[in-house]
């Protein structure tokens, strides 16, 4: 989301992510790490940390976690839950950083929701060393122009007619008790792709995830829900 968009939702977003097996990452983030993430370096900043769930993820993979967020009340909950780590009140697309100073700069599900998703694609590459990595996690940019027509895991999976058209998505969802607004736009995977080959990076790996052994994300092994993708600084 924009600044000062997810703030209001940071209640609502803490009890939603920090529900055990909740939502998709718990069902998705093995992908990511095993397959995207390069071993840790000197520093990883990751951008749009919200309460922290991926800093500690990455903490405890041996990563040196500087990580930052729009939300002043997301900070402060991710300051709580890890004191190993660095969290600021930042926007992706004006870091505050010098260049160069990051081997790895991590986005999970984070592009779509920024406010200016090519700056951030940008100031990721400033802020890397030459052979550092943009690791990030999006909306499958085919999925999430479509919807299945029912709740079924057979259920068909329909697209929208119009794919290069960029939509701003504004969903409120409910689940086992817990609420949460979420904003943000669809891209495509040209818009992706063209944001990274401005900033000066080569994409590497594009993996299309599916999700570890559940029965409620069984429907995401016919389509992607998520694709991660590794970019490398030239």
């Amino acid at each position: 989301m924009a600044a000062g968009e997810w703030e209001p939702e940071a209640e609502n977003w803490v009890r939603w992510a920090r529900t055990p097996g909740h939502d998709a990452y718990w069902y998705f983030r093995d992908g990511f790490f095993d397959s995207i993430l390069p071993a840790s370096g000197r520093r990883t900043l990751e951008i749009g940390c919200g309460e922290g769930r991926v800093a500690r993820d990455l903490t405890a993979r041996g990563h040196r976690v500087v990580a930052l967020d729009t939300s002043t009340s997301l900070v402060g909950h991710a300051r709580e839950a890890d004191d190993r780590g660095r969290y600021l009140v930042a926007e992706g697309a004006a870091l505050p950083f010098p260049p160069r100073c990051f081997d790895i700069v991590v986005a999970y599900n984070a592009l779509q929701v920024v406010a200016d998703m090519e700056a951030t694609v940008a100031e990721a590459g400033r802020v890397l060393v030459p052979g550092g990595h943009l690791c990030f996690c999006v909306a499958h940019p085919t999925t999430d122009l479509g919807v299945f027509v029912s709740g079924e895991d057979d259920a068909l999976f329909t697209l929208r007619p119009r794919y290069f058209d960029r939509i701003r998505v504004d969903d409120t969802v409910e689940s086992k008790g817990l609420t949460m607004r979420f904003r943000g736009w669809t891209y495509t995977l040209e818009d992706y792709a063209s944001a990274l080959a401005r900033a000066g990076f080569l994409i590497e790996l594009i993996r299309e995830p599916t999700p570890s052994s559940t029965t409620r994300y069984e429907r995401w092994r016919r389509v992607p829900l998520f694709m991660n993708v590794r970019a490398v600084k030239r």
